[in-house]
């Protein structure tokens, strides 16, 4: 058993397309119409399809219960690149306690879509700014192997 996807109905295919795509770098690999699957196995489903699929109307949307996660080597220019793209925050950039700077907004059918710092560049910006292997795994409270492992 291994999971293969994850799905989620959407409204508007093609405009969750495009969101997908313009804001993340999402491409369609499979089309199948009512269904799409995009690089990194996130599958979108038509509403319509999805409610034959499950016989019922009682979709909700907007549910806080999960998120879409997905990391970035850069940060900073996906922040620049947010700020130029209309979306709906959940909350504003902010950091972890464990250093990690993470932003949570919506997509357009209000899935909660989740973009945080890749824990290795955190582990490299913390050591870039002088804190020693030692520093970095006790503020960011993860083993020093790892942290060696990030920032050789």
């Amino acid at each position: 058993m291994r999971l293969e996807s994850t799905l989620i109905a959407v409204k508007d295919i093609e405009i969750s397309v495009e969101f997908y795509k313009n804001l993340l770098g999402l491409n369609v690999t499979a089309d199948f119409g009512a269904n799409k699957t995009l690089t990194g196995g996130l599958v979108l489903q038509s509403l319509d399809s999805w409610r034959e699929f499950i016989d019922t109307d009682r979709i909700m949307f907007g549910g806080n219960c999960s998120e879409l996660y997905f990391e970035t080597d850069d940060f900073d220019g996906f922040a620049e690149k947010l700020k130029r793209i209309k979306v709906n925050y959940l909350h504003p950039i902010k950091e972890h306690s464990w250093g990690q700077r993470v932003v949570r907004f919506y997509d357009p059918d209000n899935h909660i879509i989740e973009v945080g710092e890749n824990i290795k560049t955190v582990c490299r910006r913390f050591a870039d700014s002088g804190m020693t292997a030692e520093q970095v795994a006790a503020r960011m409270d993860v083993p020093i192997d790892f942290v060696i492992s990030c920032i050789n």
